[in-house]
């Protein structure tokens, strides 16, 4: 038997922060969703154009994972614009002249995805960043990205980038966790399709099985 110290470790300290984190990130308080919620207020109250992405866009299409911080996408004159309505009132800059932001009150990265530019090793394929205003559909938190489109970047960027292979898993779980059928391959990109239609099958194993 091991002999577990008395007083708690640093890494117990982390691992006990982490799970009431994710309890707060579950009901729906964590400092990310307070963050996101902020961030959504600034943009709509300047007519900003955007479409919120990454996570916690795959939070509001049903599955839920726990994150730390925000994908938003803009057009280059969303975030000019942006920057100039909110630099200095809240955020800040993660680094001079960078396109991703901080939002100081909650402490959380803001990561910033522009419209025509492409996901994953950034080089050009058949996906790239759409234009928000053309895409992004409401929901009760602000303007995400759709479905069928969150799912093509995801897929074009793990395909791209051996860096981004949870992009992958993240499309394999969301057909998981919410039963997305296999004609959906039918309604994205030529070149992401084969392997929504491998992670598709490989969804259908389950681990009990």
């Amino acid at each position: 038997m091991v002999n577990r110290p008395d007083a708690p470790t640093a890494n117990d300290e982390r691992f006990w922060s982490g799970v009431a984190y994710a309890e707060r990130f579950f009901l729906g308080t964590a400092t990310v969703q307070q963050a996101m919620r902020k961030l959504t207020a600034v943009l709509d109250s300047n007519g900003i154009p955007y479409a919120i992405a990454g996570t916690m866009a795959l939070n509001e299409h049903g599955y839920i994972r726990v994150t730390v911080d925000i994908d938003v996408l803009l057009t280059r004159d969303g975030l000019d614009r942006l920057k100039h309505a909110a630099l200095d009132r809240g955020y800040v800059e993660k680094s001079p002249g960078s396109n991703s932001l901080r939002d100081t009150e909650h402490n959380v990265a803001i990561d910033v995805l522009l419209a025509g530019e492409y996901p994953g090793d950034r080089q050009p394929k058949p996906v790239r960043f759409p234009d928000p205003a053309s895409v992004a559909i409401r929901g009760e938190h602000g303007a995400f990205l759709p479905l069928e489109i969150l799912i093509e970047l995801k897929l074009a960027s793990g395909l791209s980038a051996p860096h981004r292979l949870k992009d992958l898993a993240d499309v394999l779980e969301l057909i998981r966790a919410t039963g997305l059928p296999a004609t959906l391959a039918d309604h994205l990109d030529p070149s992401v399709r084969a392997k929504y239609t491998e992670l598709w099958s490989a969804a259908q194993t389950r681990d009990d099985e």
